[in-house]
């Protein structure tokens, strides 16, 4: 089967499908059992004592494995072959200035609204208030943690 990490790196591992999901993490990972998660077909294998042929886990399946930060995991030094790399800060992209670029025209579009009422019909009004309860909602539900 293959091993799949965070950071797009894989490992081979040579099991038999008796093997369990806890022999899979001793074998490949000791002592870092219980930081270690894996995720087959987008199942979290929390059963440890399961065999691979139990989850129908064949020839060059893909296992993903993640490794959870523990006060233990923060204070040890990563393994290089399997640590995230880090972004180093926040990234720059269309993505990220999505939000305000229409933080932006909405309030030009308020402005506009509030100065020149003469322009907006009553439809155009509900609609903009719409709209802007909308963007409310989506931008509170994105960042809400």
């Amino acid at each position: 089967i293959r091993l799949k990490f965070l950071n797009e790196t894989e490992e081979v591992a040579v099991v038999r499908p008796e093997d369990t999901v806890g022999g899979l993490k001793s074998k490949y990972f000791p002592g870092q059992e219980s930081q270690m998660k894996f995720i087959y077909r987008g199942q979290l294998l929390q059963d440890q004592g399961r065999t691979l042929r139990s989850l129908h886990i064949t020839d060059n399946c893909v296992i993903h494995c993640h490794r959870s930060r523990s006060a233990a995991a923060t204070t040890a030094l990563p393994d290089p072959g399997t640590a995230a790399p880090d972004a180093g800060g926040f990234p720059l992209g269309t993505g990220n200035l999505m939000v305000p670029a229409i933080m932006v025209v909405l309030a030009v579009v308020w402005y506009l609204r509030i100065n020149y009422r003469q322009l907006f019909t009553a439809p155009a009004t509900v609609s903009l208030i719409g709209v802007t309860v909308l963007f409310s909602f989506l931008v509170f539900g994105m960042y809400r943690q």
